[in-house]
């Protein structure tokens, strides 16, 4: 008789590693949870080390062995060298991780971009399946300390996948220019989403005005008690540039929903007036898209990654 199989996924962040065995794709099925430091200053091999000694933790642990295993990464894998590409954790770069983590657990891994996890997390096991539970297309948006998202399709027999694209980088919504001769972005054009929605890009603008350097949370509590004009430019700003980058997700792509991480995508304005800044810009006469909430917290990346596998 065939043994069960369970859905293993590791979550590849700058700071530490997180695995899960999940026993159904659920988010009330765990089976063993557990991090540790990532400890990315030792370099890339160390890191590959890292996950290894992880997953023969999780083995040694449970008494299980994967069939195969989903990563989701701080970047993702060129389809044409296979090699890692668009990593914030640098040393990945250039590096064959998929080919050397399959070589070293001697079992089949399957790589996909974290902001793409948290997207195929919240569509399959989060909140699209409570508000729009037969969708077809989804995008997940990451707005944090930087901005990314993964694109989700949902097929006739049932199962969801990622739309990695041609080049790897489907869903990078984060690196559209969304401003005009603005900030140099580490892709090496300037003005990307990321460098005018991420946290750090709005505590920049505010800093830039007002020669005062808050944190996020302290600019919105201003703005929301109008106590300061630099405050409320910076989230308005903040809400028509969010308004116009949805835009290029719902004219391309007409998702069924639009589900936001990260911190940024805290700030409840962006649910409310959101929507109101974005008819101004959409094809469409009027904005319809469910903007809707993250359910899954920070489980959503591990959990994806573990569906990767299904």
């Amino acid at each position: 008789m065939n043994q069960k199989r369970n859905f293993w996924g590791i979550d590849l962040g700058g700071t530490k590693i997180e695995g899960v065995i999940l026993d159904q794709p659920s988010p009330d099925s765990v089976i063993y949870r557990h991090r540790i430091n990532t400890e990315a200053q030792h370099g890339y091999s160390h890191i590959v080390d890292r996950i290894v000694k992880l997953v023969r933790m999780m083995e040694s642990e449970t008494g299980l062995v994967p069939d195969k295993l989903g990563i989701g990464t701080p970047g993702t894998v060129d389809p044409s060298t296979r090699t890692m590409k668009n990593c914030n954790t640098t040393c990945l770069n250039g590096q064959t991780l998929l080919d050397d983590l399959q070589n070293a657990l001697d079992f089949p891994v399957l790589i996909a971009n974290d902001a793409n996890c948290f997207a195929l997390a919240e569509a399959q096991m989060g909140i699209v399946q409570d508000v729009v539970p037969d969708y077809r297309l989804v995008f997940g948006i990451i707005m944090g300390t930087g901005v990314g998202g993964g694109i989700i399709i949902r097929g006739n027999d049932g199962q969801a996948f990622v739309l990695n694209g041609h080049e790897g980088v489907g869903g990078e919504w984060g690196h559209n220019v969304l401003e005009e001769n603005g900030y140099p972005c580490y892709c090496g054009k300037s003005g990307c989403a990321e460098q005018v929605l991420s946290g750090p890009a709005l505590q920049r603008f505010y800093k830039n005005l007002s020669g005062e350097a808050l944190k996020l949370p302290i600019i919105l509590e201003r703005h929301l008690a109008g106590t300061d004009s630099h405050a409320t430019t910076t989230i308005e700003r903040l809400l028509e540039k969010f308004g116009q980058g949805l835009t290029t997700l719902t004219n391309v792509l007409d998702p069924d929903a639009i589900v936001i991480g990260g911190g940024v995508g805290n700030i409840d304005l962006l649910y409310t007036e959101g929507p109101k800044r974005a008819e101004k810009y959409a094809f469409n006469p009027t904005f319809n898209t469910p903007i809707l909430r993250p359910k899954l917290g920070d489980s959503a990346g591990v959990f994806g990654a573990a569906m990767l596998t299904m």
